[in-house]
């Protein structure tokens, strides 16, 4: 009579690479928080490169932060700067243009 066979052992699940899923969070609010993404992407990626593996995501992240963060920027410098011109031609005072109230000193 013959015994049967131990079962075979379950595969070893894969290694998780070290700071991947920080680095998918940062790619994310990249989109909502840049600078909060792009710090998480930046910790991601060196936990990633600690480990001596590749972390696409926070590559990206990265990226995708700092464009976000300079396209804000611009947004933000033209819209006060515009409205600095427009108290400069205005003078001081409280002005009315196009239905928003401008207060000049």
């Amino acid at each position: 009579m013959t015994t049967p066979a131990a079962p075979a052992p379950a595969p070893a699940a894969p290694a998780s690479v070290p700071g991947k899923t920080i680095g998918i969070v940062g790619l994310v609010l990249d989109f909502f928080f840049p600078l909060l993404g792009l710090i998480l992407s930046i910790v991601g990626k060196v936990q990633s490169n600690r480990a001596g593996v590749k972390n696409t995501p926070a590559t990206v992240g990265i990226v995708l932060g700092i464009i976000f963060i300079v396209v804000y920027l611009i947004i933000v410098v033209s819209v006060v700067g515009g409205l600095l011109a427009g108290c400069g031609s205005l003078g001081p005072g409280v002005h009315h243009v196009n239905g928003v109230t401008l207060t000049c000193s």
